[in-house]
């Protein structure tokens, strides 16, 4: 074996290098031994969707074909074509989808376009114009934080997924981002930019937790205190219900702890939060920590029905991180979402600062009174640095892409999408624990998009007690990981890692095609199982022992 896929080499990087990049190790390994398992390696690693919204993405194609039409009308030669004209456009584009009603995707775009200017009462020719421009990408993206047709009908998405009324979408700004990562790494540093938070300052976050969340406040330009609020409820059985007890909350009461971080649903247990915890939350905030600043990730909302995002009940304190890549199959688009209520806690605490000698400076060549940028109109700044701020913004295709995905799901009033790709992951989960051949604990708060499960509960369950603290005693969670990947080929990642229980396993079931989630939990119910031997065999000699003695 390679000496670095040896067991002591890799058990001596758990712990001390994030799951991800253990995965890669164990992937390597698994590798080695995946001939015996149909040359497969079944990574449920990664979070990676392995299905697409394929239908607004013909749309998108279509869009583009017009689009490339309205460029050669205004000149064509060879390899070279005008930009798109906007005088008259909507006309030709109703003239378009009539010869190409049956291409693919034409029928969409025309829908989501006529529900658009209906609902938004937007101008035809004006949002036409800016989204054939947008999609061939001819010009920066102006305004740059968002497209203006664009951001409403983003806008109008979000708050019907974060469970937000209707009627908030004129009170929210949304800046467009390249994904997730991109927004968390705006946020922290602009947080810090404007002295919201300094280095050393605490911060809580409410764990489990996506691990980056985790590791980002430790870096050295940031090294802040870090309190854990810990997700300790559990239900009439003592199974953890991934919620938070108001004794965990008020930590918050500490007005020391400047910002909360939350993943919600979580990961990796895919747990919403309830309305009651929710609830909690909001009188700890609203009665000691007034102006605690709470940046919520809901990337994995869309997958609980009925789903409440923090920012419907705090928009006040609240930022809000939504990526589009989960849902819809796009990771490789990189679309993601900040959320902003126009009256914040981080503009107050902006105006209040006695020190904004600093701020000013950075920001003096946005405006002549950097004093009133807005935090939002900061963030884009600092997405490039300040001095790049008249080219920030994202793309102008993606940012098309992005509008036709939520346009595609606002239209579909029977939720026929959503409801699929929730019932891909429940009809995962199950196959999952009837390998193990287990009950699934049911739970309204559960996005089944990740599940999580604990080797020493589950086998205290099964096979007793006795046996769970034999597991105890003589196993660490690393042996688990590395004994799937060796002789499984089956890649899990460890729960600790993301600040959950010490024994739990994290399994994406999003990933892999339904029938590997069956597999899977035979290979943990067979791993477990022949330990369980071990231990039978244990007990047995020990008691031969004894009767040999006596």
């Amino acid at each position: 074996m390679n000496e670095r896929l040896d067991k002591d080499t890799l058990k001596n990087l758990y712990g001390r290098i994030s799951p991800f990049e253990l995965k890669d190790k164990l992937i390597s390994l698994a590798n080695l031994n995946k001939d015996k398992f149909k040359g497969t390696v079944l990574d449920a690693g990664r979070g990676n969707p392995n299905w697409i919204a394929s239908s607004p993405r013909q749309a998108f194609f279509a869009l583009g074909n017009f689009a490339l039409e309205e460029c050669s009308r205004t000149f064509s030669l060879n390899a070279l074509a005008g930009m798109a004209n906007k005088k008259d456009i909507y006309s030709r584009f109703k003239a378009y989808c009539s010869l190409n009603h049956s291409t693919q995707g034409v029928n969409l775009l025309k829908d989501i376009i006529d529900y658009s200017i209906k609902e938004y009462n937007f101008n035809e020719d004006d949002f036409l114009f800016e989204l054939v421009d947008g999609i061939i990408g001819d010009n920066y993206p102006y305004p740059d934080r968002n497209l203006i047709h664009i951001e409403k009908i983003v806008n109008n998405y979000l708050m019907k997924e974060l469970g937000c009324s209707p009627t908030y979408n004129k009170n929210f700004d949304v800046f467009s981002v390249e994904g997730g990562t991109a927004a968390m790494c705006y946020i922290f540093d602009s947080l810090t930019y404007n002295n919201l938070l300094k280095k050393g300052d605490t911060i809580a976050l409410m764990t489990p937790i996506f691990t980056p969340y985790l590791e980002i406040p430790l870096l050295p330009e940031y090294d802040f205190n870090v309190v854990h609020i810990h997700a300790d409820e559990v239900d009439e059985n003592n199974n953890l219900t991934y919620q938070y007890s108001r004794k965990e909350l008020e930590k918050l009461k500490d007005k020391n702890i400047k910002a909360l971080f939350v993943v919600n649903p979580n990961n990796p247990a895919s747990m919403a939060l309830t309305e009651e915890c929710i609830e909690n939350l909001v009188d700890v905030v609203k009665t000691y920590n007034e102006d605690l600043m709470i940046i919520t990730d809901d990337v994995y909302c869309t997958f609980v029905n009925n789903f409440k995002s923090i920012i419907s009940y705090l928009p006040y304190n609240t930022i809000c991180v939504y990526s589009l890549s989960k849902y819809f199959g796009v990771t490789g688009w990189r679309l993601g979402t900040i959320l902003l209520h126009k009256n914040n806690v981080f503009n107050k605490l902006i105006s209040n600062s006695s020190n904004k000698i600093d701020t000013n400076e950075r920001y003096k060549h946005l405006s002549l009174t950097p004093d009133n940028i807005q935090f939002i109109d900061r963030l884009v700044a600092d997405s490039r640095k300040v001095a790049l701020n008249h080219t920030a913004g994202l793309s102008t295709p993606q940012q098309v892409q992005m509008a036709l995905f939520c346009g595609f799901t606002l239209i579909d009033k029977e939720n026929s999408y959503k409801n699929s790709t929730i019932n891909i992951c429940r009809k995962r989960k199950a196959l999952l624990f009837e390998g193990l051949e287990s009950e699934i604990i049911e739970n309204s708060m559960d996005a089944s998009y990740y599940t999580e499960i604990n080797i020493i509960d589950w086998s205290k369950r099964i096979y007793g007690e006795d046996f769970a603290n034999y597991i105890l005693d003589n196993y660490e969670p690393f042996d688990f990981l590395y004994d799937l990947a060796k002789d499984y080929s089956i890649i899990l990642l460890n729960g600790d890692g993301f600040a959950s229980s010490q024994w739990s396993f994290r399994i994406s079931l999003a990933n892999l095609n339904d029938n590997c989630y069956f597999i899977i939990g035979k290979a943990i119910k067979n791993l477990v199982l022949s330990l369980f031997n071990e231990y039978k065999d244990s007990k047995l000699t020990l008691k031969n022992e004894e009767v040999i003695n006596l």
